[in-house]
């Protein structure tokens, strides 16, 4: 009965985050039905390519340091001054990474314009949106580890509503077609990253003038180990576009990037109960009781269980519903949701298993999982897209998660083991 308590915050908890995630994903589901009315499949290909963009840049820009600022409020007898030291030592690789990669944007931008078709001005634009995205997740990051939902979710949502606000200004009264959603987009997310900015100074989580070389080392074991996990998670979600584009054409990339969109209300819902899970799991893993641990595991299970359930939902209703949300004009991104909705289902089987490997602060198989799995994913795309069409890429993508969750299952019971076993021992 001890846990009790727990459990009516955890569905507190998830309950703003379900919300707050509910109306997030109002941007994409209510901007679909308006610009794919105003814009051609070819221009939403450039919103595509410029998403495609953005992962590459954001596997490299602040280098995971939201998690581990994130991961450090678990620390026994952390103070409030060592917890400020250590976010501005993350702010401080946020700041130097984002140069080293705009360097390196400034003299490949001719190259990455022509392989994305994308003006010169988008490339370098990316980068500056990545950074203000970067510093949002920090400030995200230390709401969430203090169970400060609300805040989360306001921060959020308003990010949200600027952005549809924008971008049906630009799109639709001043007509500038894909540049409008790219640049409400962009602007939504510089103007947050203000806000969030001056919310952490706010709430005195922020220090100036600090030199903790020890703090910046230990950021970085945390966040570079991730650098190749971050560049598999790219190969796994974002790279798909760019394979489409190059073998179907920049139309076709714009109706799989709208099913791709639809798919990930999906992914929503399980990012917000991940979101309130963790905290919750982290506190009774610190606690080390066998009982807690079983009580996990079969909590976990019956999430599985409700997951594939909506993933066959999905396959049964998903067609019908596409063609009438997204007009004809995008009816082929119907046959592809059912696909792409078992990989999010795997993917949000994987966030259960892949949070004892953060726990863990040993990250580094992780990371070879998700590459190889990435790279799978590729392989799969280039046999699958020339045979199947956009088929082949929604059956690469979930066939590739499904080796990403088994994988990082392995990893994880090898870094933090769980009794998963456990009610086939005598003592269970």
């Amino acid at each position: 009965m001890a846990d009790e308590p727990d459990k009516g915050r955890f569905l507190s908890v998830a309950s703003i985050y379900i919300v707050s995630n509910i109306v997030n994903a109002c941007v994409p589901f209510l901007l679909l039905p308006v610009l794919t009315r105003h814009l051609d499949p070819s221009e939403y290909g450039k919103i595509a390519m410029f998403q495609v963009l953005l992962g590459a840049v954001g596997a490299l820009v602040g280098l995971s340091v939201d998690g581990a600022a994130s991961r450090k409020y678990f620390d026994r007898g952390l103070s409030a001054r060592d917890a400020r030291h250590f976010i501005a030592s993350c702010l401080q690789i946020l700041v130097a990474s984002s140069g080293v990669v705009l360097a390196g944007t400034l003299v490949f931008r001719v190259a990455i314009s022509n392989l994305l078709d994308l003006p010169e001005k988008w490339v370098l634009w990316a980068v500056i949106v990545s950074a203000g995205s970067a510093l949002i997740q920090i400030r995200l990051g230390q709401w969430m580890v203090r169970r400060q939902a609300i805040r989360y979710g306001s921060l959020q949502v308003g990010q949200s509503v600027l952005n549809v606000s924008l971008s049906l200004i630009f799109v639709v009264l001043l007509h500038w077609g894909a540049d409008g959603r790219i640049m409400g987009q962009s602007l939504s997310i510089l103007a947050f990253a203000v806000v969030a900015f001056a919310l952490m100074y706010r709430d005195r989580l922020l220090s100036f003038f600090v030199w903790r070389p020890d703090y910046l080392r230990e950021a970085l074991s945390f966040g570079l180990p991730l650098v190749p996990h971050i560049a598999g998670i790219y190969l796994l979600s974002t790279v798909d576009r760019l394979v489409v584009n190059s073998k179907l054409g920049l139309a076709e990339a714009g109706i799989y990037v709208v099913a791709v969109q639809l798919s990930t209300a999906m992914a929503l819902v399980f990012d917000a109960i991940n979101k309130a899970y963790v905290p919750w799991l982290y506190d009774q893993l610190k606690a080390e009781i066998a009982e807690r641990k079983r009580q996990i595991v079969r909590f976990t299970y019956a999430w599985y269980a409700a997951i594939a359930s909506g993933v066959a939902l999905a396959f049964l209703v998903g067609p019908a519903l596409v063609s009438r949300v997204v007009g004809d004009q995008y009816a082929g991104a119907g046959q592809l949701i059912g696909w792409l909705c078992l990989g999010q289902g795997l993917s949000g089987m994987y966030l259960m298993v892949t949070n004892y490997v953060f726990y863990s602060k040993r990250t580094g198989l992780l990371s070879a999982v998700t590459i190889f799995s990435g790279v799978l994913n590729v392989g799969l795309l280039l046999l699958l897209v020339e045979s199947q069409g956009l088929a082949g890429a929604a059956i690469a993508y979930s066939i590739a998660m499904g080796v990403r969750f088994l994988l990082t299952w392995w990893v994880a019971q090898r870094r933090y083991p769980m009794p998963w076993l456990y009610f086939l021992s005598r003592n269970g």
